[in-house]
């Protein structure tokens, strides 16, 4: 294990404390190795190499600007092959979460989720990915056709 001394601010500091406390964390390096950990992941997710992924993508949208939502439901029907399925949550009279289930090749997942997070009124983006290998091997007995589909396996790394 190496030390590593870092600087933070005080209003920082002051969070990451709280953090600490209701996270329940034993010390400030084990919520800094955990905090490290999850950016590192994410990092790593939103730059894989992997040919295939499902994701999530959440994000928070203006109704009331101009034909938003109907542009957004314009892309999800274009991008039919990539969206599994969708959830719209109403915040409060202008406001909706709504959050997309999507698999398919990492960059038509990458390049969807970029479009619908530059539109105007798309605010608080996030996308969560996970890489897969897309296939039609089993570990169980027994043949039947997929129908058209394949697999989508987590890639264990």
């Amino acid at each position: 294990m190496q030390r590593v001394t870092i600087s933070i601010d005080d209003q920082l500091v002051e969070t990451l404390d709280q953090l600490i406390a209701e996270r329940g964390y034993q010390s400030r390096s084990e919520a800094m190795r955990d905090l490290v950990r999850g950016a590192i992941e994410s990092w790593r997710q939103e730059n894989s190499r992997s040919e295939h992924c499902v994701a999530n993508l959440s994000y928070v949208f203006d109704r009331r600007t101009r034909s938003l939502p109907q542009r957004l439901a314009d892309l999800q029907h274009e991008h039919h092959d990539l969206v599994a399925a969708s959830t719209l949550v109403r915040l409060d009279h202008d406001h909706g979460l709504e959050s997309v289930m999507l698999k398919g090749p990492t960059r038509q997942v990458k390049a969807f989720a970029d479009q619908v997070r530059a539109e105007r009124g798309v605010r608080f983006g996030t996308i969560n990915m996970l890489d897969v290998e897309a296939g039609d091997g089993h570990d169980h007995a027994g043949a039947h056709d997929h129908h058209g589909h394949a697999h989508m396996s987590p890639r264990s790394k």
